[in-house]
């Protein structure tokens, strides 16, 4: 355990930092899930309203510095693509 008070303050606002990280990537993981389901099911329907709610997750992470740019941009366009293949 720290002795200095700024590293104790560092500590506890890594943990915090750390359990809301965790909470947004299991949001965009569960919405990416929900798509991936519907795709698996060849539900056009059910899948683009997933995909738009995923898009929006992801973005979110990214906007807060969870995601990098290019991996949010990478996740979605995956998603996008394995949508668009559902005939």
């Amino acid at each position: 355990m720290a002795n200095i008070k700024s590293a104790k303050k560092r500590i506890l606002v890594n943990e915090t930092k750390a359990a809301r990280n965790k909470a947004i990537k299991s949001r965009v993981k569960t919405s990416i899930k929900k798509v991936e389901a519907a795709v698996t099911a060849n539900d056009k329907a059910a899948a683009e309203a997933a995909l738009t709610e995923a898009i929006a997750e992801i973005s979110k992470a990214a906007s807060k510095g969870v995601y990098h740019k290019n991996n949010s941009s990478r996740k979605i366009s995956r998603l996008t693509k394995a949508v668009n293949k559902i005939a």
